[in-house]
C-alpha cells in the first residue's frame, strides 16, 4: 500500500509520499513514488505513484525514456517540452494506457490487479498551476478551488486534517504542516504506509522546486509535529463537553 497526497494553493503546490510497498506480510519493501523533473526558470513537474508496482514504474520508464531520446529528436514530445500542464497528464495517460494494454495481454482474468494511479502536478511558463490524478485506464481529473488537493493510496485516515485546513489562501508553510499531519496520521493508523517520506514543493511562478527533502523516521521537525499535534488532540479532547450527567 501507499499513502500520496498532493494539494494545490494560490502560493503554490505541495506534495508528499511514503515510500513502503507491501506485497505480504513477509514482502515489504521501499521504493520512491514521488519523481521530479524540472527545467529552472521554465516548469517544475512532479508524478506521485500509487498501486501496482510493475504498472507505475514503467510508465515513468517510458516517459524518462522519451526524454532521453528527445535530446537527439526535439521533435519527440516529453514532459519537459510538451506545450501545457494538460498535455503533461495527457501523456502520462497515453503512457498508462500502453502499460496497461501491454501488461493485460498476457494476464489472466485471475492475476494480480494492474490497479494504478499517478498524481500530474506542476507549472510551466505562462501558464498556472495544475494539479491531475491520472488513473489506471489513462483518463484523468483535474483539482478545482472547491476540490484542491488529490489523495492516492491509503487516504482516508489523512482525509479529515485537509477538509478543515487547506484553503485557496493557505500559505505553503501550514500546507506543508497540513500534509506531514496527514502522513502522520495513516502511518498511526495503517501498518502498510511507513517511512521515510518525500516532501516536495513548487511556488507559484518560480517554476522550480523550492523543496525536495527526503524525511526519514528520526527527523527533528516531522517528530515535532507528530508529538504537538498529538497533544494538542489529546488537550481538545479532553475541554470537550460530557455527553453524560
Amino acid at each position: 500500500m501507499t499513502y500520496c497526497v498532493a494539494l494545490r494553493v494560490e502560493a503554490g503546490l505541495v506534495m508528499l509520499s511514503d515510500t513502503r510497498t507491501n506485497a505480504g506480510l513477509d514482502n515489504i519493501g521501499m521504493f520512491r513514488k514521488t519523481f521530479t523533473y524540472e527545467k529552472p526558470g521554465e516548469r517544475a513537474i512532479a508524478l506521485l505513484c500509487s498501486g501496482n508496482l510493475s504498472v507505475t514504474q514503467e510508465v515513468k520508464t517510458k516517459l524518462s525514456r522519451a526524454m532521453k531520446e528527445s535530446v537527439d529528436n526535439p521533435e519527440i514530445e516529453t514532459l519537459l517540452n510538451c506545450s501545457s500542464m494538460h498535455r503533461a497528464a495527457h501523456l502520462v495517460g497515453e503512457a498508462m494506457k500502453a502499460v496497461q494494454f501491454e501488461l493485460r495481454s498476457g494476464m489472466s482474468a485471475t492475476d494480480l490487479s494492474l490497479h494504478a494511479s499517478i498524481i500530474v502536478c506542476g507549472q510551466r511558463k505562462g501558464g498556472k498551476l495544475r494539479l491531475y490524478l491520472v488513473y489506471s485506464e489513462g483518463n484523468f481529473i483535474e483539482a478545482t478551488a472547491d476540490t484542491p488537493f488529490f489523495q492516492i493510496g491509503e487516504h482516508k485516515y489523512g482525509k479529515p486534517i485537509l477538509d478543515r485546513m487547506i484553503k485557496p489562501t493557505t500559505s505553503l508553510s501550514d500546507a506543508a504542516k497540513a500534509v506531514c499531519v496527514s502522513m502522520d496520521s495513516t502511518l498511526r493508523s495503517n501498518l502498510s504506509v511507513g517511512m521515510p517520506l518525500d516532501l516536495s514543493i513548487i511556488p507559484r511562478d518560480e517554476y522550480k522546486f523550492s523543496v525536495r527533502r527526503r524525511i526519514e523516521a528520526n527527523d527533528p521537525e516531522f517528530s515535532q509535529i507528530s508529538r504537538e499535534w498529538g497533544a494538542v488532540l489529546k488537550a481538545g479532547f479532553d475541554s470537550l463537553p460530557s455527553m453524560i450527567d
